[in-house]
């Protein structure tokens, strides 16, 4: 197989990949923080992922695969200030911060169930690893990179950054980071305006804490991830990735305490997607474009026309390449359900197609564009057109047209192919435009396609063509073949 090749946000190029001990890959993905609802924002990041787990193990590499919930109390915004999020909304819900912790939970685990993403290898939390935060905090402090005030422990920006370089995975130099900040509350117990919390005094009013050799406090948002990757992972690992609103602040400062903990560079490959638009405006709640993924599959969002099944949004998803802007539209996610219904239907024809002595196309030159389009930094874009290309053929061989044909031998591979790239690389499942499942789609048309049978049977004609035009309207064709009655969904 060809070498893959993926971009290193660190680099800011391509490399060939090359684990850190091949071939066990450690992944680290930065998870939600469970105090709302999973945003789209969050969903494209972890598809995302999820794609590139699932080609690494279909290249027959060993994952740990590693993606965090942040359950513990977190401040509104990157500069250690404002209200604790979990606090505000426990108070006013008048609950526990801990239900809120699993009733986001649970719902973040659905929508990753709904969208078909596997789960990670391990799913840690802040919470159940603080211990493993404090005791970083101490060794940075040891190192002489962090320093308390207050009951509160600040990374010290200025002097690490007099041996490293603490912009190195932005590109953005200390003058230029240092310009950009402003002040802010709290400001007269740092040494320095980047300073940053790695442990949080907390307030009487804080709900959530632990006690410390600082005092009664909780964990800065940065140090949970480093202290959670390096537990599971070790030091040194393959790759972390994340949104690119993350690389400025928060890992950023991952790369910080970690070089300031463990003297060495704690990522090989760092990995981000990016952001989403609407109609080509910047997705956000400000701007009254967001909507949440329950009012995407349901359609009830004033920009949306009608609601769009899991699946087709997932197709829709990987129809771009991770590093590129999203664009959502009506337009553009109709056109993605069509695509996607005409991907399995074909899908659907292999089982049925005649096979002759020889095929009019290479097959090994087919079979090895899918695999170079995903060694290409996993551009599933292209994927899916080189998949697209084997659905013209599938449907000429199918359609006997255009001298169009396909050996028993490479029949098999084709199969082959498209359950490894389809199924297992791009994790897409046969489901209709509603987001129930082939397994029941196929129960009840063939109820309807018996009904309609009987009913020929009996020479019930008006019944059966009622049945049949019925069906013609919503988008659904009845055709007669030599193994009986087959549907489909028709093209819109």
């Amino acid at each position: 197989m060809e070498p893959l090749f993926l971009y290193n946000t660190l680099s800011r190029q391509k490399e060939k990949f090359e684990p850190i001990h091949p071939p066990f890959v450690g992944m680290y993905v930065c998870g939600p923080t469970v105090y709302s609802d999973v945003h789209l924002g969050n969903c494209r990041t972890f598809v995302s992922f999820d794609l590139i787990y699932r080609y690494l193990l279909f290249c027959g590499f060993k994952v740990r695969y590693v993606r965090n919930i942040t359950d513990a109390g977190h401040l509104e915004g990157d500069h250690d200030e404002g209200a604790d999020k979990f606090a505000k909304k426990a108070k006013l819900e008048q609950v526990e911060p801990m239900e809120i912790v699993q009733k986001y939970s649970l719902g973040f685990h659905e929508v990753m169930r709904l969208f078909n993403a596997l789960p990670p290898n391990i799913e840690p939390t802040a919470t159940g690893h603080i211990s493993e935060q404090i005791e970083m905090c101490k060794k940075i402090i040891e190192e002489g990179f962090a320093y308390e005030v207050n009951g509160t422990v600040y990374f010290d920006v200025q002097k690490y950054a007099q041996k490293n370089n603490y912009g190195t995975l932005s590109n953005r130099k200390m003058e230029d980071l240092l310009a950009n900040t402003r002040e802010l509350t709290g400001q007269d117990e740092k040494k320095g305006r980047l300073d940053f919390a790695l442990w949080i005094k907390a307030k009487p009013e804080h709900l959530m804490r632990w006690p410390s050799p600082w005092g009664q406090g909780f964990p800065g948002w940065h140090i949970e991830c480093s202290a959670m990757s390096s537990k599971y992972l070790g030091a040194q690992f393959d790759i972390h990735g994340g949104g690119m609103d993350l690389i400025a602040t928060h890992h950023t400062n991952e790369v910080a305490q970690s070089v300031a903990c463990n003297h060495s560079e704690p990522v090989k490959y760092w990995m981000h997607t990016n952001m989403l638009t609407v109609n080509g405006v910047r997705m956000s709640k400000s701007a009254g474009n967001g909507f949440l993924p329950e009012e995407l599959f349901s359609g009830k969002h004033p920009l949306l026309e009608r609601g769009y099944a899991p699946m087709v949004v997932r197709f829709f998803m990987l129809q771009t390449h991770y590093r590129s802007t999203l664009d959502f539209s009506n337009e553009a996610l109709s056109a993605s359900e069509k695509g996607f219904q005409r991907l399995l239907s074909a899908f659907k024809l292999l089982g049925n197609l005649k096979t002759s002595e020889k095929s009019s196309f290479n097959m090994e030159e087919f079979k090895l564009k899918c695999y170079q389009a995903m060694n290409d930094d996993f551009n599933s874009p292209v994927l899916i057109a080189q998949l697209f290309e084997g659905v013209r053929i599938i449907n000429s061989v199918n359609d006997a047209v255009g001298g169009v044909t396909i050996s028993a031998a490479d029949l098999e591979e084709m199969k082959k192919l498209y359950n490894g790239f389809v199924l297992d690389v791009l994790g897409l499942k046969q489901e209709d435009t509603t987001g129930h499942s082939d397994e029941l789609a196929e129960q009840v048309m063939s109820a309807v396609i018996n009904i309609r049978k009987g009913a020929r049977l009996k020479k019930d004609f008006t019944t059966a063509d009622i049945i049949r035009d019925e069906l013609k309207k919503i988008h659904i064709v009845l055709k007669d073949t030599k193994d009986g009655v087959v549907w489909e969904k028709e093209n819109q």
